[in-house]
């Protein structure tokens, strides 16, 4: 049974994640040449190191001391998805929150964990006055399915921090 839970900032620590596996086979991605999206062959493993645990700790942190929205799915008592907002506005007209982290643990990919995480998020920018969700996101074609079968489509205005830290990221965003 899956059990999900709003986190708290005593919530957060290494132990969490002792169950979580982020790694991801990628073979194909998404790309931008000379204005044309196209998948290209683009392998390698993604998976996160100690160092990528630590920062990601400090931003879940950051996320929610400034008010924002971290909500994880957990299987007999294991941490096993997660995703989290920033309750920071983006875009010229203050439109966007910024949906930073959506992960599920390698073994539960597919069984729906990253769609009710995903939903959550929407419904808790939404009641804070998002007119939309900003993703920047991988651009791997399984994550980039994902997105698209949630309603995500190429965000109107990039922002150019999200685009400056992760060039090969695509900028995204969701009607709310």
């Amino acid at each position: 049974m899956i059990c999900y839970k709003d986190l708290q900032a005593e919530d957060l620590n290494r132990q969490l994640f002792d169950s979580f596996i982020r790694r991801q086979i990628v073979t194909k991605c998404w790309r931008r040449e000379n204005g044309q999206w196209q998948i290209q062959d683009v392998p390698f493993v993604d998976d996160w190191s100690e160092t990528d645990y630590q920062q990601l700790l400090a931003h879940l942190r950051d996320i929610l001391a400034s008010g924002g929205f971290v909500h994880a799915a957990f299987v007999h008592g294991a941490l096993k998805g997660f995703v989290s907002v920033d309750a920071a506005w983006l875009g010229h007209g203050r439109e966007y929150l910024d949906l930073t982290n959506l992960h599920v643990s390698e073994e539960l990919r597919g069984r729906g964990i990253g769609r009710a995480l995903f939903q959550a998020a929407a419904q808790w920018a939404r009641e804070r006055g998002a007119k939309k969700l900003y993703l920047s996101a991988h651009s791997a074609v399984e994550s980039q399915a994902f997105y698209r079968a949630m309603g995500c489509v190429e965000a109107e205005t990039y922002d150019p921090k999200h685009v400056e830290a992760e060039p090969c990221d695509c900028q995204l965003e969701y009607r709310l």
